[in-house]
C-alpha cells in the first residue's frame, strides 16, 4: 500500500531499538486474499530490531491487524 511512515516515539536501550509507528496509505493493490478497496488505512505498529554490530540483526513487530482489516471492510464487530 503507498503511503507514509510516521515513527511517534523511538527508544534504544542496550542492542535494541524500539520504535512505535503510524502507516497512513490507500489500499491500492490486492493483499493475500483481500482484493483492492481503495479504502484509505491508518495503522499503528511497534517494532523492536536488535542491533550486533551495527546491523539489523533481528526484528520483531506487532501490526493493529484488526483495525487495518476493519478498515478494508473484511472484519466487522458488533455493536454494543
Amino acid at each position: 500500500m503507498p503511503g507514509s511512515h510516521e515513527i511517534l516515539e523511538q527508544v534504544d536501550e542496550g542492542d535494541e531499538v524500539v520504535t512505535r509507528l503510524r502507516a497512513v496509505g490507500t489500499h491500492d493493490g490486492d493483499l493475500p486474499g483481500v482484493p483492492r478497496t481503495g479504502n484509505a488505512v491508518d495503522v499503528t505498529a511497534t517494532v523492536v530490531h536488535r542491533i550486533e554490530d551495527g546491523k539489523i540483526a533481528e526484528k520483531w513487530s506487532d501490526h493493529d491487524e484488526l483495525s487495518l482489516l476493519q478498515q478494508l471492510v473484511v472484519v466487522s464487530l458488533p455493536e454494543g
